[in-house]
C-alpha cells in the first residue's frame, strides 16, 4: 500500500521548495543592517529562542514538537536553544522581549494566540527576526507558518466514521479559535463522508493546560455513548487520554485521536486509535536551519496542507486502523490534493 504516512520527511522536501520560493540570495539572509551575511551552515554562532502558548512545554503535543525541532537541531549544528514558558497569554510580549534583548538570533512564537504579541514586538524591533506557527503577521522580519488543518482532520473523521460501533463520536477542542475550529470542522465533514448517520458532539474545553477538565468532558461524551474522540486541545487532552485508559482497563471499547504528534507513542496503541500530525517539528526545523544557512527570509506566509505532505496520519495507524479502511483513506487523501474536495475550514 502506498505510503502516506511517512510525511516528515517529505515535508522538509516542500518547505525546503516552497520557503526558497520566497526568493533568496545564494548565501541568503541579512544581518541587523540589511546587508547579506556569510554562512558555513555551522550553528554554533546562533542562538534560537522559542516560547511557548499556555499549554507549556511538555504538552506532549504542539509546544512539544517544536521544542523537539530545536533540540535536534541543537545536537546538530551546536546552535544555542532555549525555551520560555508562557503561563497566560499575558506572558506572551515580555517572553519574546526577553530573546530579542537577549539578542537571539531568531526568536519562535509558538501558536495562534501569539498574534498579536509578536505583531508588537516585530513592530517594535525591526532588526529583530521572528517567526510564528499557526499566525500570521505580516511584517519584513517575520516568517509565518500556517497548516491546513482540516484536511488531515477530515481524513481522521474517515477512519472515525467507519470504524464508530456506536455512531456516536467527539471532538474535544481547547479554544475556539480559528485553528481549532478547522480542525473540528474537517473532522465532522470527514466523518459525515462516509457515515451521514454518525452523531458528532463538538465541545470546547477554553483550555489547552487543563488535563482535568479534558478528563471531564471525555467521560461526560463516553458515558453519552461515544465511542471515539477526537481532541485538538494541547495539554487538556492528555486527560481525554488518562479517561479512555482508564476505561480501557475496565473493559470498555473506547478510542482517542490524537493530535500534532503521533500519540500513540506516547499514550500507548491500546486507546490511540491514530493521530492527525501535524508538521510543526518539520517546519520549525526548517525554518531555523534556513536562518544557519543563510536562506532565512521574513515576510514569507506559508499554508501547508495535504499537497505538501504537512497533515496526515502515522506508520503507525496500521496498528489498529484496518487495511480496508486506510485505503478508504487514501482515496479521499486524492480527492482533496487533485481538488474534487474542498474541505471546509472556515
Amino acid at each position: 500500500m502506498k505510503k502516506t504516512f511517512s510525511f516528515m520527511l517529505m515535508l522538509v522536501v516542500a518547505l525546503s521548495l516552497v520557503l526558497s520560493a520566497c526568493g533568496q540570495a545564494k548565501n541568503g539572509g541579512t544581518n541587523e543592517g540589511g546587508n547579506k551575511v556569510e554562512s558555513d551552515g555551522s550553528g554554533k554562532d546562533f542562538k534560537i529562542g522559542m516560547v511557548t502558548d499556555v499549554g507549556g512545554v511538555n504538552d506532549k503535543s504542539f509546544n512539544q514538537s517544536a521544542w523537539e525541532a530545536l533540540q535536534k537541531l541543537k545536537a546538530s549544528t551546536g546552535a544555542d536553544t532555549k525555551f520560555l514558558e508562557s503561563k497566560g497569554e499575558a506572558d506572551m510580549e515580555p517572553n519574546l522581549n526577553n530573546f530579542v534583548r537577549e539578542g537571539y538570533s531568531l526568536t519562535w512564537g509558538i501558536g495562534m494566540l501569539f498574534e498579536d504579541a509578536l505583531k508588537k514586538v516585530a513592530t517594535e524591533n525591526p532588526d529583530a527576526k521572528l517567526a510564528v506557527i499557526d499566525a500570521v503577521v505580516e511584517a519584513p522580519n517575520v516568517t509565518s507558518v500556517t497548516f491546513a488543518e482540516q484536511e488531515g482532520s477530515y481524513l481522521v473523521g474517515v477512519v472515525a466514521g467507519l470504524m464508530t460501533k456506536s455512531n456516536n463520536i467527539g471532538f474535544v477542542g481547547g479554544m475556539e479559535i480559528p485553528v481549532i475550529t478547522r480542525f473540528a470542522k474537517g473532522f465532522e465533514a470527514g466523518i459525515k463522508a462516509v457515515n451521514p448517520e454518525a452523531k458528532v458532539t463538538i465541545t470546547y474545553s477554553g483550555a489547552f493546560d487543563k488535563p482535568d477538565l479534558g478528563k471531564s468532558i471525555a467521560a461526560t461524551m463516553y458515558n453519552g455513548g461515544a465511542d471515539i474522540i477526537f481532541h485538538a486541545s494541547g495539554g487538556t487532552g492528555n486527560g481525554v487520554f488518562n479517561e479512555a485508559i482508564e476505561r480501557k482497563k475496565s473493559g470498555k471499547e473506547v478510542w482517542v485521536i490524537g493530535v500534532d504528534k503521533d500519540q500513540s507513542l506516547e499514550f500507548g496503541d491500546e486507546v490511540t486509535l491514530t493521530s492527525m500530525m501535524k508538521g510543526v517539528e518539520a517546519a520549525v526545523t526548517k525554518v531555523s536551519k534556513d536562518l544557519i544557512d543563510g536562506k532565512w527570509q521574513g515576510g514569507s506566509h506559508q499554508v501547508l496542507g495535504l499537497k505538501d505532505d504537512a497533515v496526515g496520519l502515522p506508520e503507525t495507524s496500521t496498528k489498529n486502523v484496518p487495511e480496508d479502511v486506510l485505503k478508504k483513506v487514501e482515496e479521499y487523501k486524492a480527492k482533496i490534493v487533485s481538488g474534487e474536495i474542498t474541505v471546509p475550514g472556515e
